[in-house]
């Protein structure tokens, strides 16, 4: 007879401000990923692009760029962080018979993978998380004992790697300005240029020619097309080559460090009690206040530069000497975190934190919702209104999604005990069907 002991924990023991976070997340997710969903990646950032310089395409921009861009990933990460802790911890208490915790945890990682990829390569998304999780999330195992404050600097060790890979590329595109410039002075004055002074003006001036206005819109010219292809294997064809791009090289060359650095932070403060709401509450407010009023002065201050710079990276590094890109995410995380803590704790809204709880709980089948919903409703081969939407209208389209998901999760789950996805899931890692139906 099979043991029930194979079963996944109980929904009596899930921590409800776990997953209420963990739906705030999600549904932000969607916030940040919209402008690449339904329109060319160039005009994600920057405004010049489209002169969305007033009205509602500029608030949009800048709300959502100063409050919330990247911190809805940071807190998702975190979150993957400590949830791998919860599992851990409950596994190793009452192990399977037969099967130890890295059996396990290792299976449920080797799954995320191939959904990752599935949805990479078959629902067209670019911007697959799953993949990215899966591979960092082998790494976490070992450090499991830690203790918080080692798990802690392991985080903040990460962070300061992943800042130096960001700037690194903010380095070299202002070295390979001064040496163009300096090049390009010497030819003015008619003085002969050595070899590697002319590859230096060669450097400049195709760095100049890419990141011109005039370039970047006919590229986002061309993405325009690809998405209008009306066959589905044309659009897969155009979609290969940037998703191993993206899964390899720029994997590791940005998101690797980035991922595991929230990781350990989240595997941290889920040790602390502080992802669980049990810390004081002295120490959400100075958290929320520390870390919005940090994090939004310094994001203040990075979208100024990007403002006045006409988004010219290479003219970035001369007013940071470093990307300030993720100590603004950590702090700013922090306070939404903390935010969310004390409004849970003085029970506003009780309602709504049990329906976001609801949309946490089926975090993994709502992400991939979002995926199916995007290459539907913009891509070519279906309703093709990728490129037809101002940024603004991009937004109205997320609260559509925001108010099925919230609806959906509540209803689906007063019927069965996981969502669609998280069954499958589930049944695949323990390799044994698991039950579906409430009773």
């Amino acid at each position: 007879m099979e043991n029930t002991q194979t079963a996944p924990v109980s929904d009596q023991s899930r921590i409800s401000i776990i997953d209420t976070l963990r739906g705030i997340a999600l549904l932000g997710i969607l916030m940040m990923n919209i402008p690449f969903f339904g329109n060319p990646y160039q005009y994600h950032f920057n405004i010049n692009v489209l002169q969305e310089f007033s009205g509602p395409n500029y608030w949009c921009w800048y709300l959502v760029n100063l409050f919330f861009e990247g911190t809805m990933r940071g807190i998702f990460s975190m979150l993957f962080g400590a949830g791998a802790l919860l599992l851990l911890d409950r596994l190793e208490k009452n192990p399977p018979p037969g099967l130890n915790p890295a059996d396990i945890y290792y299976r449920r990682l080797l799954w995320l993978l191939l959904f990752g990829l599935f949805n990479a390569f078959i629902l067209l998304w670019a911007g697959d998380i799953l993949y990215t999780y899966a591979i960092v999330g082998l790494v976490l195992f070992p450090f499991r004992k830690l203790k918080a404050s080692r798990l802690m600097i392991l985080g903040f060790v990460c962070l300061l790697l992943s800042t130096w890979q960001n700037s690194s590329k903010l380095w070299h595109a202002q070295e390979t300005r001064k040496d163009g410039e300096i090049a390009k002075a010497l030819v003015s004055k008619h003085k002969k240029l050595t070899e590697s002074q002319k590859e230096d003006l060669e450097a400049w001036e195709k760095y100049q020619k890419k990141h011109s206005l005039k370039e970047i819109r006919m590229e986002a010219k061309h993405e325009l097309t690809k998405a209008s292809k009306k066959s589905y294997p044309e659009i897969f064809s155009t979609m290969v080559d940037v998703n191993i791009y993206i899964e390899t090289k720029e994997f590791y060359g940005e998101y690797f460090f980035d991922a595991l650095s929230f990781f350990f932070i989240g595997m941290a403060l889920f040790r602390w009690g502080f992802l669980t709401g049990v810390q004081p509450l002295n120490v959400y407010w100075i958290t929320m206040a520390l870390g919005y009023g940090i994090g939004l002065t310094i994001n203040y201050f990075n979208l100024k530069t990007f403002i006045v710079t006409g988004f010219d990276f290479s003219l970035y590094a001369d007013y940071y000497p470093f990307s300030i890109y993720q100590f603004k995410r950590i702090f700013l995380a922090i306070g939404h975190i903390s935010l969310v803590m004390l409004l849970y704790r003085f029970g506003v809204a009780n309602f709504l934190w049990r329906w976001l709880a609801n949309v946490g709980r089926m975090a993994f089948s709502n992400y991939l919702m979002q995926s199916i919903f995007g290459a539907l409703f913009f891509q070519g081969f279906a309703l093709g209104y990728f490129g037809k939407l101002q940024r603004y209208e991009l937004y109205e389209y997320v609260l559509c999604v925001w108010i099925f998901q919230l609806i959906f999760s509540q209803i689906w789950l007063h019927y069965f005990r996981f969502g669609p996805l998280e069954w499958v899931w589930r049944s695949l890692t323990y390799w044994k069907r698991q039950p579906f139906l409430r009773s």
